[in-house]
């Protein structure tokens, strides 16, 4: 791998990073009324496999979608302003959080309703195959879509016309302040669930986004070229609450230690320590390119202090019809 490469999948965890946690320093100040759902802890999912993905690959995701809207090309600034109403945001500032979208680069959405995208993805394979397109839909789910009906027919339905689909399920293992053990039969694996259904399905780390990028470059290579679907589980950790900025432990649904743990083997940590150590970069250059990352991202939040405070007169004009 390229250093150029090992360089990339670092900058784009820590600027994920540092947005989610720009997001939630300002949260507090009541101008984002959307409900927010953070990445921190998550971002090198998001990192590694945006990075494999080409530009026409389409990839789609649910209500914890920031990083994989920023991953795939999407703009920080359309974020912030989507955030807050702006008519300047992804979603011309109606969609908040949860509906980001960004078709320039193929990445074609996100929703609040557990699982509602992951059928859309599907019917966007079914155009690639129909198209006889060499591209990829890549659907992103937590463990919870798992739970749900749709979930199987479409996986099902992808199976059976062989599309050019990967699933990548981020399980955190909690739906809001429920334990996947309290929600799932005890022993259940869930790549393995996928398996049995037959997709091609693997159990992945995120505990080494490199070795997470490597994997994912040869797994979208196989799909292009030789349509199949595959399904790919990476157990994570989300560090803030479910939905909001806060620590949340104190709600004692999951324990400090538990969340310490996790933080002990942070990827983006991993990833720091990697490069310095293999040689790839030192100290100083990875404190430069950090600066380089904190200034612009700061840059681009105070570009919201040059828009207007958002109308909706217009607003059926940028709403679907029946």
């Amino acid at each position: 791998m390229k250093k150029n490469t090992y360089n990339k999948i670092y900058e784009i965890q820590k600027k994920i990073r540092y947005i989610e946690e720009k997001i939630a320093f300002n949260y507090s100040q009541n101008k984002m009324r959307c409900p927010t759902h953070l990445s921190v802890g998550q971002e090198a999912i998001a990192a590694a496999s945006g990075l494999a993905l080409k530009k026409k690959d389409i990839s789609i995701s649910y209500h914890r979608s920031h990083a994989h809207f920023l991953a795939k090309g999407g703009n920080p600034k359309k974020l912030f302003a989507e955030l807050h109403g702006f008519k300047e945001g992804c979603s011309k500032g109606v969609g908040g959080s949860m509906h980001l979208i960004d078709l320039k680069n193929n990445f074609y959405g996100s929703t609040a309703i557990v699982s509602n995208s992951i059928p859309i993805g599907v019917g966007l394979a079914y155009s690639l195959k129909l198209s006889k397109q060499k591209n990829l839909v890549c659907i992103f789910i937590g463990d919870a879509a798992i739970e749900e009906g749709t979930f199987f027919e479409s996986i099902n339905f992808c199976i059976l016309k062989k599309l050019p689909v990967i699933f990548i399920c981020e399980n955190n293992f909690f739906s809001v302040y429920t334990h996947i053990k309290n929600r799932q039969p005890p022993n259940r694996k869930i790549y393995k669930l996928a398996s049995a259904m037959g997709a091609t399905s693997y159990k992945f780390s995120q505990d080494d986004p490199f070795k997470l990028y490597l994997k994912f470059e040869k797994l979208f290579n196989k799909i292009r070229n030789k349509p199949m679907t595959y399904f790919v589980e990476i157990e994570t950790c989300r560090y803030l609450e479910h939905c909001g900025p806060n620590d949340d432990t104190i709600l004692g649904y999951r324990t400090f230690t538990e969340l310490e743990k996790w933080k002990k083997k942070d990827p983006l940590l991993f990833s720091r320590n990697h490069l310095i150590k293999k040689k790839i970069s030192n100290k100083e250059r990875i404190k430069t390119l950090d600066r380089k990352i904190t200034n612009s991202v700061d840059k681009d939040y105070l570009y919201l202090e040059g828009l207007k405070k958002p109308k909706f007169k217009d607003i059926k004009k940028i709403l679907y019809k029946k």
